[in-house]
């Protein structure tokens, strides 16, 4: 299926990866000035002429053209290229698309099975829908940052921007419905999701709990949990360890992998209620234990004792880490400029229908020329003549 792309940053792009991980043909379309701003962001590479690492990471498996939507002969190009497209991918601010001719009601109404997905902040509609809105700012709204952190503390963000991640998700999921739609019916439909309303699925269960009960207060706790006990950091002689005892059965294996019987099997402590009120004194119990040994020689005997747990890590060590190895997470693709870069895999596994092997993310304008002459067929004096009039800016690729 073929993928118009006018997304930028992460919240839309990451879904359009989704798709072209999954086979999608995704045609990115850019500003020939500067691209998506996501290129600009550090660390920049020097075999990249200065553009940064993560735009490589949200862009593999895309063909990137740059026209200027400003002319009326970028538009023209736009138009061409959506007649024979499946799926349109959008995350300009709302009245964008529509004021280049390329809305969803305009569009339906020539090509009835395009599937026109929309990633907005706060919606396309309502007394919102004009807002502007990054992943921080509904972490905060939604109260997600109020769930993070410890409780003599404001909360906090956290670091990776799952608010985009989390709605590229939603987004990729309505498109593949849609998608499923169109088979039966032959018709397309428009897909809509935005920050806040995927925002307010990322806290969780926290909303039910609080609209179930009125003296409900959802609070910030650290590294542990309000549910469970003892669940959190521990330390080992070398360094840290989380552990999730997330029920009385893996409570029991702990306190007897600790030599802890007493604690293991003590009728208070058995009931969840009774492991929470005594939390301190579970946590005391499992620190002096630890601390007696390294934290492989205590991971080794918890996973053989099956009880969840691993090592606190910095993203370095987890790049490292046997599980990162064992799943293949990463690769090295091959580059144009850079001869070849680190790769990140998808987390998704097909057995029947694998994709190609992944290709690095392209640069501004890159396939141009291809898409012109190849999908729309654009003869060479009619690229000329575009080239002239400034659609493409200065990036036009040679033919090859």
């Amino acid at each position: 299926m073929r993928v118009i792309d006018f997304t930028h940053f992460v919240a839309g792009p990451y879904a359009t990866l989704m798709l072209a991980d999954l086979g999608a043909e995704v045609i990115k379309i850019e500003n020939p000035k500067r691209g998506d701003e996501f290129r600009h962001y550090p660390p920049a590479m020097e075999a990249l002429d200065g553009e940064g690492a993560p735009f490589l990471w949200v862009n593999r498996n895309k063909q990137s053209i740059a026209i200027d939507m400003k002319t009326a002969e970028g538009r023209e190009i736009l138009h061409d290229l959506l007649k024979n497209a499946d799926i349109l991918v959008e995350n300009f601010s709302t009245g964008v698309m529509e004021r280049f001719g390329l809305g969803y009601e305009e569009l339906s109404a020539s090509h009835p099975s395009l599937i026109y997905c929309s990633v907005s902040a706060y919606g396309r509609s309502g007394a919102f829908a004009d807002r502007v809105g990054f992943d921080p700012i509904v972490q905060a709204e939604s109260g997600f940052m109020s769930l993070n952190g410890y409780p003599d503390r404001e909360g906090v963000r956290t670091g990776p921007s799952v608010m985009d991640i989390g709605t590229s998700m939603m987004a990729a999921n309505g498109i593949l419905a849609a998608v499923i739609e169109r088979l039966r019916t032959g018709r397309g439909q428009r897909v809509e999701t935005s920050l806040y309303a995927s925002a307010m699925t990322m806290v969780g269960y926290a909303p039910l709990q609080t609209l179930s009960d009125d003296a409900w207060v959802s609070g910030r706790h650290g590294n542990g949990s309000p549910d469970t006990a003892p669940t959190g950091v521990f330390y080992a002689s070398d360094g840290p360890i989380y552990i999730a005892c997330t029920g009385t059965d893996i409570y029991q294996r702990l306190f007897n992998l600790i030599g802890r019987a007493d604690l293991a099997n003590d009728a208070e402590l058995i009931v969840k209620a009774g492991r929470l009120k005594h939390r301190e004194r579970l946590f005391e119990a499992v620190n002096a234990a630890f601390a007696t040994n390294t934290r492989d020689h205590w991971l080794l005997r918890l996973r053989a004792a099956r009880v969840p747990a691993g090592a606190v890590r910095t993203i370095a060590e987890a790049l490292r880490s046997p599980e990162t190895e064992a799943l293949g997470i990463v690769s090295h693709i091959a580059h144009p400029t850079a001869g070849r870069i680190a790769n990140i895999r998808s987390a998704i596994t097909l057995e029947k229908s694998p994709v190609e092997a992944p290709v690095a993310a392209p640069r501004l304008g890159q396939h141009t020329r291809e898409v012109l002459e190849r999908t729309l067929g654009y003869s060479v004096e009619r690229i000329l003549a575009l080239d002239a009039a400034g659609v493409f800016g200065e990036r036009l690729a040679a033919p090859s």
